[in-house]
Order: structure tokens, then C-alpha cells, then sequence
């Protein structure tokens, strides 16, 4: 009796959590396990996951909201982004430097992000059922339409704008001189020769994922997720669905454009034109790859998932490498991405159907 009670137990672990994400999960400890007999250091490895998981985490807790609320996958993700490079863009053309460049970027990029976070949430209201479909096209498009903006906005800084021609933004702007690194290195510091921890860039993780749970537990975050656990019952009690799903939607918009801020510091660079066309996808695989479902996530997803897919981006070209002596990563990258997102997808249609 206990044997069968301990079998179904496991089983329904199982089938919760998922046969890929088992394997990713032990793929991972075999890839650290291997680490050091192919000659790569656990500590500079493990130090590039960190400081990999503070550069990506936000953008990843920005899928929250809009997935509990039932809004599903947020693949307009670059919706959020734009907004922030709106922010970054305008803070270097103020020449506002340092800590105080990086806080003027993010309160610069908040009415972006709430304009267009309230016009997304709109359009969604109206295409209930093919959110993330019509979501991928609203990112694809305003990444486009930007495309052609960045080249004709009358921005003059020097170091921005294309040098043969003094207008339009170049494709990569350097932040050196302006907030380049300022969370990563805030309160950093050494273990060991090789592992500097990224001590600010995971403290204001802390703060937005602190933010995010007193807002899922307030009385709106607690209306919107009922509205995506049970749309019926939740209008029953007089919770407005597309009021919360906007709400969802802004919040997740907001978060993006501080994510990718949190990003593009860690990076040193800002990209733009093309850049952040399929931003979306490392993000919505990362949270599923946490145990997240297409129409519940938690912020333990989040932290989870985040570490596991960086964690094989960063180990793949290290370990695999050495051994086929050839790069695997853009190809693991590709799988990862697109498989936990299928395999979602299918999890979904099955629950569904």
C-alpha cells in the first residue's frame, strides 16, 4: 500500500513537472559534474550563471502577471522593451551619467511603458482566446516600425548617432561613461581569484520580485488571478475581467521596459533596430522551464528557471565544446527555447481539449 502510494506520488510529480524538464534539470548537473575533467572552472562558470541570471531575471518576472490574469504567454514581450530603449535613449541624450542615469532611464521609460502597456491590454481585451498569437505580431511590428524611428528621431548625441552622418542611432550604443554596469557592480565582490559576485544586480531583483508579490497578494493582484484561474466565477463576483487584464498586461509591459534596463547595463551596450525581435523567447521558455504553466506562473518559476536555462547557456559552450570542438550553444539555445515553449503549448491544448 505504501509502495503504490509512494509510485502514484512520484508519478504525479511526473507528469507535473514534466519529462523535459527533468532532463534539462539532470542535463545540468551532468554538465557541472563534467565541468572540471574537460578543464573548465566551477567557479568562473558559475560566476558567469549569476551574474547571467541578474541580467535576464526581470524580463522573466515580467511574464508573471499577464499568466496569472489568463492573458497567457507574453510574446509581445518586446512591446515593454521598446519602452525601455525609449528610456536609455532619451536618459544618454540628457547626458545624465551613473547611478542617476540609470534611475532617469527607468523613470523615463515608465509613461512608454504605461501608454503602450494600456494599448497593447486593449487590443488583447479584444482577440480573447488568441492572445499570443496577436501578441507576437503587436512585438514583430512595433520592433519594425521602431526600426524606422531610431534612424529619424532627432536625437544629436555624439556618441549615439552614426558619425558619417551625425543622425540616426547606431545599431549598438556603448554605455561606458554612462551606467555601464552600476547593479552589477554595486556592493560587489571577490571570492577567490575568478568569482566576483554581482551583489546590486540580484538585490534589485529582490526588490522587483518583492514588489511583484505584494502586488499578486493586494486585493487587484488577488482579483487577477482569479480572473485567470476562473473567469466565470470571478465575474460572478464582480471583478471586471478586462480591467484586470489590462492591469496585467501594463504591469508586465512596465517590467519588461525595467528588464531590459537591468539588461542592457549588465551588457554594457544598448542594441537596437532588430535587437529586440525575439527577446521574447528566451524569457517565455525560462519561466516554463521553471514549472510555470501557460495560465499560472509564481515567482519560484521565475528564480528556478531563470538559473536552469542560463545555466545551460553558459555550461553548453563550455563543457560540450570542449569535447566536439565545435559550438553547441546557439544550437542548445534554439532547442531549449523553442521546445519548452511547444511542449507548453501542447501541455495546454491537452488540458483543454
Amino acid at each position: 500500500m505504501v509502495k503504490e502510494t509512494i509510485k502514484e506520488n512520484i508519478k504525479q510529480f511526473i507528469f507535473d513537472f514534466g519529462w523535459p524538464r527533468l532532463i534539462i534539470f539532470f542535463f545540468v548537473i551532468v554538465l557541472f559534474i563534467a565541468a572540471p575533467f574537460v578543464g573548465v572552472r566551477i567557479d568562473s562558470s558559475l560566476m558567469n550563471v549569476i551574474v547571467r541570471f541578474g541580467q535576464n531575471a526581470v524580463m522573466v518576472l515580467a511574464m508573471v502577471p499577464m499568466m496569472q490574469a489568463g492573458a497567457g504567454l507574453n510574446f509581445g514581450l518586446p512591446v515593454g522593451i521598446i519602452a525601455g530603449l525609449l528610456g536609455s535613449t532619451l536618459a544618454m541624450q540628457l547626458h545624465v551619467t551613473g547611478a542617476l542615469g540609470f534611475i532617469v532611464a527607468i523613470l523615463l521609460c515608465l509613461p512608454f511603458a504605461i501608454l503602450f502597456g494600456t494599448l497593447y491590454g486593449m487590443l488583447l481585451n479584444k482577440v480573447k482566446g488568441e492572445e499570443m498569437t496577436i501578441a507576437m505580431y503587436v512585438g514583430f511590428s512595433l520592433v519594425t516600425f521602431m526600426a524606422i524611428l531610431w534612424l529619424v528621431l532627432p536625437f544629436s548625441n555624439p556618441t549615439m548617432v552614426w558619425g558619417y552622418t551625425g543622425k540616426g542611432l547606431r545599431t549598438t550604443i556603448t554605455l561606458d561613461g554612462y551606467w555601464s554596469h552600476i547593479l552589477n557592480d554595486f556592493l560587489a565582490f571577490n571570492v577567490g581569484d575568478r568569482f566576483m559576485f554581482p551583489t546590486g544586480a540580484l538585490l534589485f531583483f529582490v526588490l522587483m520580485a518583492c514588489i511583484m508579490w505584494l502586488f499578486m497578494h493586494s486585493k487587484t493582484g488577488t482579483a487577477l488571478t482569479a480572473v485567470g484561474s476562473n473567469a466565470i466565477f470571478a465575474r460572478a463576483g464582480g471583478i471586471s475581467l478586462n480591467r484586470m487584464r489590462l492591469v496585467s498586461v501594463i504591469i508586465s509591459t512596465v517590467y519588461g521596459a525595467i528588464g531590459i534596463l537591468v539588461y542592457q547595463q549588465s551588457f554594457g551596450f544598448i542594441q537596437l533596430y532588430q535587437a529586440p525581435l525575439y527577446m521574447a523567447f528566451p524569457a517565455v521558455a525560462a519561466i516554463l522551464l521553471g514549472g510555470a504553466s501557460v495560465n499560472k506562473a509564481t515567482i519560484l518559476n521565475v528564480i528556478v528557471g531563470t538559473f536552469l536555462f542560463q545555466s545551460l547557456l553558459t555550461m553548453t559552450p563550455s563543457v560540450i565544446n570542449s569535447v566536439l570542438q565545435t559550438d553547441m550553444s546557439e544550437v542548445v539555445r534554439i532547442l531549449i527555447s523553442n521546445g519548452m515553449i511547444i511542449y507548453a503549448l501542447t501541455r495546454k491544448t491537452k488540458s483543454t481539449g
